[in-house]
């Protein structure tokens, strides 16, 4: 297994480099901030900026956690990668991760200043401190807008909470994923996005049909409201639980998408299995 690494200061552009840089390298994984990607799909990890404190955050990063670790290697061992990008602050922190996840030692060690030009890095520079915005080198799908955004968010709407203030804390307030590629964009229809939830929620046990299915595009995430009919017998919370689970999994497993919820709104019961 060949391991490389690029490495340069927080904000310089380093994970809205890899994916070209991995596609360059023929790398098979990008291991980032606490994450181990493979092409559009996460395998294993958790985001270090999703992380509530920097500590929290340095430790998601380095894989210090041993349940972490261990769950990021069966991820490695399993694709059994040719290729390995690490991206990291520093040479440093870069063999840390190596170290920790059981890698080989590198073959080449890259510095953001070698990809990318001072313009480049002055330009990441100003949008991570304007905007706080981190990208997760994961590209994900984009949804043709093709269909309505007729919903607003549906907290908003069906819990109607009171507005709390705004909790601030030292992470970037942002986690995108692009919707680029090496090879340029990829798009999924709405009926082809309906086809597969439909499938997938109909797969599960206690579940007649699916019914409506409303999608709400936001800029990185996409939210649906599914309104199922439900076999009497089964137990509703139960069934509605799986149907989240399988939707979830399905639809980003095949398209790449971040889905952030599935709401399940049971509005009907049938009294006939068949």
């Amino acid at each position: 297994m060949e391991v490389f690494a690029l490495t340069g200061p927080s904000g310089t552009g380093k994970s809205h480099r890899a994916i070209a840089l991995a596609h360059e390298l023929d790398a098979d994984l990008i291991i980032d901030d606490g994450l181990v990607i493979k092409g559009t799909q996460i395998l294993a990890g958790l985001s270090a900026k999703r992380q509530p404190t920097r500590i929290g955050a340095i430790k998601t990063a380095l894989f210090l956690d041993k349940n972490d670790a261990e769950l990021a290697r069966s991820a490695i061992v399993e694709i059994g990668p040719q290729r390995v990008l690490i991206l990291a602050t520093s040479t440093r922190m870069a063999e840390k991760i190596r170290n920790n996840l059981n890698l080989d030692s590198f073959s080449k060690v890259i510095s953001i200043e070698e990809v990318a030009s001072p313009k480049e890095i002055r330009k990441a520079r100003m949008l991570r401190k304007q905007h706080s915005k981190h990208v997760i080198p994961a590209p994900t799908v984009e949804v043709q807008k093709t269909f309505p955004d007729t919903l607003i968010d549906p907290l908003q709407v069906f819990l109607r909470r009171k507005s709390t203030p705004e909790i601030k804390s030292w992470s970037e307030q942002s986690v995108v994923r692009p919707s680029f590629t090496s090879y340029g964009k990829i798009s999924v229809s709405h009926s082809a996005l309906i086809s597969i939830i439909t499938r997938a929620a109909e797969e599960i046990d206690g579940v007649k049909k699916t019914g409506r299915v409303h999608i709400t595009r936001l800029e990185q995430d996409v939210v649906f409201d599914i309104f199922p009919t439900i076999i009497h017998g089964y137990n509703l919370k139960t069934v509605s639980y799986k149907v989240q689970l399988a939707v979830k999994k399905r639809v980003e497993y095949m398209t790449g998408l971040s889905v952030k919820a599935v709401n399940v709104l049971v509005k009907d019961l049938s009294f006939k299995s068949d």
